[in-house]
Formats: structure tokens, C-alpha cells, sequence
């Protein structure tokens, strides 16, 4: 039991903020491209509370820590918050500002996985190689890169979707983005048939090792 509640406290950190930045990121550069919506209703901000949904943000990496840990599985760890609601037809140019709003989100976590590799990098240093602050960080890089790679998936409402409907020519993004109300069915489907363990196990390793590389690790 120590175990576990030791687990969970190494991922809660790097998961919440993980996910904590990723919404304000979105809501920071929706208010530079004209839509002030999330700005308005309190949601850019690095304050947790205004982001965590109780589902995605405890429940789902809640359980995927307990069944690591009770079946020596290891699945990464991921999960999402409220959405940053943004208001497209308030952006200076709609179809292309979608772009820079829907990639900072990701871009906030490869930023944030980069850092948590530098912090690895320097206390590794000092720190015995066992240290929980060590694992601490190489949560955060995880963390991050996952929840990185699960929102590039090219299906609307994630932001890899919305990217997508961006860089299509008109009549295609409009076909696309008719897939948004089915995305969440898809993404379960995803999991459900392991192509997202697949895509996951493609990414993953290499991006973990270049960051350690750059970092100086």
C-alpha cells in the first residue's frame, strides 16, 4: 500500500501540471489571436483547480498507476482536463489561427518534457541513481510526451485533428471537422485495439532518448 500511494504521488505532480499547462497554453494563445474566452472565464492560469476534470484528470491515471502496480504492466500514464473553451470565429483569421491554438498545447508539453530532462540532467549529478526526485523526473518527461503524442492524433477535437482541418484546403477540413462529435468514440477505439500503444511504442523511446541526448543526460 506505501508502494502504491508512493507511485501515485510521483505521477500526480508531473501529470496535473502536465496537463494544467497544456489548457492554459491553448487559452494564452487563443487571447494573442483575438478570442478572449478562456481569458474571461478565469481559465488561463497555472492554477489546477480550474482545469482538472475529475474523470481524466485523477480517475483515468488513477487507475493506470493501481494496475501497473498491482500487474507489472507499464502502460503509460496519461489523462486530459476540462477543455479550454475557444470561440474559432473570434480568431483574426479562423482556419489558420486554429493551428497555433491547437499547437501550443502539445508544444507546451515537448517544452515541458524538455525541462523536466534538463532537471534530470543536473541533479543526476548529485543525486544517488535511485533517487525518487530522479524518477520524479523521468515521470515528467513521460508524462508529458505522452500526453504530447495522444493529442497529435489526427481526429477532431484533438488538437492534432484541429491542426489537421487547418492545413487542408477548405472542402476537406469541413469534411474533417464533421468528425468532432465521434471523436472521443474514436480515441476509445484506439485504445481499445492497441493502435495507440502501437503509435506509442513507435514515438516514445526515441523522443525520451533525444531529449535525454540534447540535455546533456
Amino acid at each position: 500500500m506505501e508502494n502504491l500511494i508512493l507511485q501515485l504521488a510521483l505521477w500526480a505532480v508531473p501529470v496535473i501540471l502536465a496537463i494544467t499547462l497544456h489548457e492554459a497554453a491553448h487559452g494564452y494563445v487563443a487571447k494573442m489571436r483575438g478570442d478572449p474566452t478562456a481569458y474571461q472565464l478565469g481559465r488561463i492560469t497555472l492554477n489546477p483547480f480550474k482545469h482538472i476534470d475529475r474523470v481524466g484528470t485523477l480517475i483515468v491515471p488513477g487507475v493506470i498507476v493501481l494496475m501497473n502496480a498491482l500487474t507489472g504492466a507499464s502502460m503509460p500514464v496519461f489523462g486530459w482536463a476540462k477543455p479550454v473553451p475557444v470561440d474559432f470565429r473570434r480568431l483574426h483569421n479562423p482556419k489558420a489561427d486554429m493551428l497555433w491554438v491547437a499547437a501550443a498545447g502539445p508544444g507546451s508539453n515537448f517544452v515541458q518534457a524538455f525541462l523536466w530532462a534538463l532537471a534530470l540532467s543536473v541533479f543526476s549529478r548529485v543525486l544517488e541513481g535511485d533517487s525518487l526526485w530522479l524518477v520524479l523526473m523521468q515521470n515528467g518527461m513521460v508524462a508529458n510526451l505522452v500526453l504530447m503524442l495522444v493529442n497529435l492524433v489526427p481526429v477532431p477535437p484533438l488538437d492534432g485533428g484541429r491542426i489537421l482541418v487547418s492545413l487542408l484546403p477548405m472542402r476537406q477540413a469541413v469534411a474533417l471537422s464533421r468528425v468532432e462529435p465521434y471523436g472521443f468514440f474514436i480515441l476509445i477505439a484506439l485504445l481499445y485495439l492497441n493502435v495507440l500503444d502501437v503509435v506509442l511504442g513507435w514515438f516514445l523511446p526515441g523522443l525520451f532518448k533525444f531529449l535525454l541526448l540534447i540535455s546533456g543526460v
